[in-house]
C-alpha cells in the first residue's frame, strides 16, 4: 500500500452544529470516525486539517459570516472524531488545507505518497485540499461516505470533480478499511 495519510477536513463543531450546521455533515460522523479509528490501529497517519480564522481579517469570514474563530468552541474537532494522541493538527485560514500552511511540510516529513480526504465540504474545503495535493504530486483519494455537502447535489458535484479533474481514487470507508488492514 502506498504510505497514506488520513486528513480529516473542517470536521469541527461550527460545521457539524454550529454557526455553519450541516445536517448532512452530522451524517458522516460514525463513517469518519469508523476510517480513523482504523487508521490509528494500523499505523496510518491522521491529520487534521481545521479552520482557525482571526476574526475581523480572514477573508472567507466576509462571505460565510464568523465560523470556526481560533480560540473557540467552534475551532475544536467535534469530540466523537478526535483528534487523539499521535494524530497532527494543522490549522488553515483558508479553504485549503496547504494553503500558507504547513501540511506539505508534514506530509513529506511523514513519508506520505497519497493523501485519503474525509470531512466538510467535499465541493469546498475537500476540492480545494485535493487541488493542492493534486498539484504537489500527491495521489488523491477520499473515502466516499466520510465527506458530504449541504446539499446532495453539491457533494455529488464535488465527487466528480474529484475523480474528474484528479483522478482521486474514490471508494467507500469499508473499502478503505479493508486496504489499510492488509
Amino acid at each position: 500500500m502506498k504510505k497514506t495519510a488520513v486528513l480529516v477536513v473542517d470536521m469541527l463543531n461550527d460545521f457539524v452544529t454550529g454557526a455553519l450546521k450541516c445536517d448532512r455533515g452530522l451524517a458522516i460522523v460514525p463513517n469518519v470516525k469508523k476510517l480513523l479509528d482504523a487508521a490509528r490501529k494500523n499505523g496510518v497517519d491522521v491529520i487534521f486539517c481545521n479552520d482557525a480564522h482571526i476574526k475581523g481579517v480572514d477573508h472567507e469570514l466576509k462571505l460565510w459570516g464568523d465560523h470556526a474563530i481560533a480560540g473557540t468552541k467552534g475551532a475544536e474537532v467535534i469530540p466523537e472524531l478526535g483528534p487523539c494522541d499521535g494524530d497532527y493538527t494543522v490549522p488553515k485560514r483558508r479553504y485549503s488545507g496547504f494553503f500558507r500552511t504547513d501540511l506539505e511540510l508534514l506530509l513529506d516529513e511523514l513519508g506520505v505518497e497519497r493523501v485519503l480526504l474525509t470531512g466538510l465540504h467535499t465541493h469546498m474545503c475537500v476540492r480545494h485540499t485535493a487541488a493542492d495535493a493534486y498539484c504537489l504530486g500527491y495521489d488523491v483519494a477520499v473515502a466516499s461516505d466520510c465527506t458530504d455537502s449541504f446539499t446532495e447535489a453539491d457533494y455529488n458535484y464535488g465527487i466528480e470533480y474529484l475523480k474528474s479533474v484528479y483522478g482521486a481514487d474514490v471508494r467507500s470507508s469499508d473499502e478503505w478499511i479493508a486496504e489499510m488492514s492488509k
